[in-house]
């Protein structure tokens, strides 16, 4: 029996591209987790945000202040209304998970923060980052984007762009790993502040049916969730 683990996008290679030539940045890339679950419980508990391995993040020393957490990307993300801001009401949450990584860019001994919040509904998975970094949306933007700058979310600079998920299975005995062509997501980058001075949250989507998400939908999730990230307010 082949068992589907994960996806990544194919942002990642644009960002080993960008890193390259100096531009020290972390992309965010959506990780699409599919398979099914069995709940023989009556009256199943609701999913609550999941954490690994403690976050070991630039925010605990004096010189990186505000940066977030994994965990605290779940949480603003993992809202009551989640589905209704999804247009499905009722969908119930099967996962729901946060978590954080750093790594040093080549020729760098800056350790660069990429938490990550994700939530899983039967038809849409909901996948929010934060970049910490000097990459700009107008930059990025001109890379990624559909060509719809300037553009403005809750104020400042922001870029859609589409992508798709990379299929990685493999049988449970570890043989015949493949790779293969994963569902279509939509991505919005917003600055994370006014001035575009670096750095952006980035909210993916992508369907189970394999529908490509409406930007409408991925404007109001962002418009109710961004304001609730710690931090926010602060960056202006």
């Amino acid at each position: 029996m082949t068992e589907h683990v994960g996806t990544i996008t194919t942002r990642a290679a644009i960002s080993q591209g960008i890193l390259a030539v100096g531009l020290i940045g972390a992309m965010g890339a959506g990780v699409w987790l599919a398979g099914e679950s069995a709940n023989s419980s009556p009256e199943p508990k609701p999913v609550t945000c999941s954490h690994g391995q403690p976050e070991k993040t630039p925010a605990e020393s004096a010189d990186e202040p505000g940066h977030v957490s994994g965990a605290q990307l779940c949480t603003a993300l993992h809202r009551p209304d989640l589905a209704d801001l999804l247009g499905t009401p009722g969908e119930a949450v099967k996962n729901a998970n946060g978590s954080g990584s750093t790594f040093k860019p080549v020729g760098s001994d800056k350790e660069i923060h990429t938490p990550s919040g994700e939530v899983e509904f039967e038809t849409y998975t909901a996948h929010l980052t934060v970049a910490y970094n000097q990459l700009t949306v107008a930059t990025l933007g001109k890379l990624l984007g559909d060509g719809t700058l300037p553009l403005k979310v809750l104020g400042r600079p922001a870029a859609f762009y589409s992508d798709r998920t990379l299929s990685i299975s493999f049988r449970l005995d570890g043989s015949d790993a493949s790779t293969g062509s994963g569902v279509p997501t939509r991505a919005l980058m917003v600055a994370r502040d006014a001035a575009d001075g670096g750095g952006y949250y980035e909210l993916t989507l992508w369907r189970s049916d394999g529908a490509v998400p409406e930007d409408a939908v991925l404007l109001r999730v962002a418009e109710q969730v961004l304001p609730t990230v710690p931090g926010w307010a602060a960056a202006g």
